[in-house]
């Protein structure tokens, strides 16, 4: 095989693993349109808050706002959104915002020493925050802002000062429960967590604060991450954000669609060595990577690609000019700890209550999905069956016995749940079959 045949000059790359928005257009990737959500994302509540699995998007999207609100990317309109939906239909508010992205995946330390993380990152961002906006805010920000102590004072100073300044902040906050898998690992973590949600905690006066921003010059949030329950925890801190994670209008908003993939083939197909045709392409992927419905009224009529998924998946094939030997990037897989924290905590409903085994053993399970529930009542069956929902092991599927019914979306879960499954009992001989028995996962 040659490598230089699968070298094309001017052909759009792929943006696997990237969040920059801005880069993604400057740079000629290929990037699905998701401006369309836009106009819809003014019309709904102010304070937005949405909840996807890893590797969903979440931090492109957040990116595609930032870039589209800020005040400062004003003469760069054209360049990053020209030939896209909302660069042929912007809405008024573009542009006008000054933005503050904080982004909680980066905060070191443990529930029990977090503080000093979470100041830091802050600490930095604010500080950015000022130098990117000087030439809008009163001429001694800089200097006032550095006898400011900690996160908490630091974000009251900066949204007061812009209330002063007559300037409106959007605040994004990507991964806000970055403690979740902490917080169930084991009982002292909830314990720790309970102490820190509940109370007079510093994560708890962080978003007491926020809340008091909107009242002055934080006019818009949007904060995302994988699980509703650590907001639910902080509701008195912060319980005037709307969770739109379980509606219609926004199911496509992250992910990819059906129509999307074969579109992003087609366009490859035209400039690459292609061994297939699009339509075998789908038949590949689909069973992998499709079936994620993300609200109940969208049953049935659109299901959403894991758009990390897809990615990894066409770059190999055009990078290689074949399928990729692992239908599973390794960057994707189910974390085995949070599988065996997930595992424990089925453990503690009763026999013949385990909501996994249910699952293994008939091939589905029912619930109501919770928009939000507290982390100390996880082992109520339906938070547990909301919580495997957000995490990406479970879909919709449509109503059974007049609850919601949920199976595992495809392949790649599959394979990550059965795979720990069987190795932890023992069972080897069941790796061929789609969905092992119930007796195959008694010891679960």
């Amino acid at each position: 095989m040659d490598p230089l045949e699968y070298i094309v000059p001017n052909r759009k790359r792929l943006p696997y693993g990237m969040m920059n928005f801005a880069v993604i257009r400057r740079e000629n990737y290929y990037y699905v349109d998701k401006t369309r959500f836009i106009p819809l994302l003014e019309q709904a509540d102010r304070f937005f808050f949405f909840i996807r699995p890893r590797r969903f998007g979440k931090s492109l999207t957040l990116s595609l706002l930032q870039h589209y609100y800020d005040v400062n990317t004003r003469d760069k309109f054209d360049d990053l959104f020209g030939g896209l939906y909302i660069g042929e239909h912007p809405t008024p508010d573009r542009n006008s915002y000054l933005v503050l992205y904080l982004n909680f995946s980066g905060i070191s330390g443990e529930l029990n020493d977090y503080r000093k993380g979470l100041d830091e990152h802050c600490g930095t961002t604010i500080e950015s925050f000022c130098k990117k906006y000087a030439d809008l805010l009163p001429p001694d920000t800089w200097e006032e802002l550095h006898t400011k102590s900690g996160a908490v004072a630091q974000l009251e100073f900066i949204y007061q000062t812009c209330e002063r300044a007559g300037q409106k902040i959007y605040l994004f906050i990507d991964e806000y429960d970055h403690f979740t898998n902490t917080i169930l690992s084991s009982p002292e973590s909830l314990c720790r967590y309970t102490d820190e949600a509940h109370g007079e905690s510093y994560l708890q006066n962080l978003f007491i604060k926020v809340k008091a921003g909107t009242y002055s010059s934080i006019e818009r949030c949007f904060i995302t991450g994988v699980s509703p329950m650590i907001m639910y925890d902080l509701a008195s801190g912060f319980n005037i954000g709307t969770n739109y994670s379980l509606t219609p209008d926004f199911n496509q908003i992250m992910g990819f669609t059906e129509e999307e993939v074969r579109e992003m083939l087609t366009y490859y197909s035209t400039n690459s060595p292609f061994r297939h045709t699009v339509d075998e392409l789908i038949e590949m992927m689909k069973p992998w990577y499709d079936n994620y419905c993300f609200a109940q009224d969208c049953y049935g009529e659109t299901t959403m690609y894991n758009s990390n998924m897809v990615l990894y998946f066409v770059k190999n094939y055009i990078d290689n000019g074949k399928v990729p030997e692992s239908m599973i990037e390794s960057n994707i897989r189910i974390d085995y700890e949070k599988l065996r924290m997930l595992i424990r905590k089925d453990k503690e409903f009763a026999h013949d209550a385990s909501i996994i085994q249910t699952l293994v053993s008939q091939g589905f399970i029912t619930g109501d999905l919770k928009d939000g529930f507290p982390a100390a009542s996880i082992t109520n069956p339906d938070n547990f069956v909301s919580l495997l929902y957000y995490f990406g092991m479970l879909t919709i599927s449509g109503m059974h016995e007049g609850k919601t019914k949920l199976t595992i979306p495809n392949m790649v879960v599959q394979e990550q749940l059965y795979t720990y499954l069987l190795r932890r009992h023992g069972h080897r001989e069941t790796c061929h079959r789609p969905y092992p028995t119930a007796q195959d996962c008694s010891g679960i």
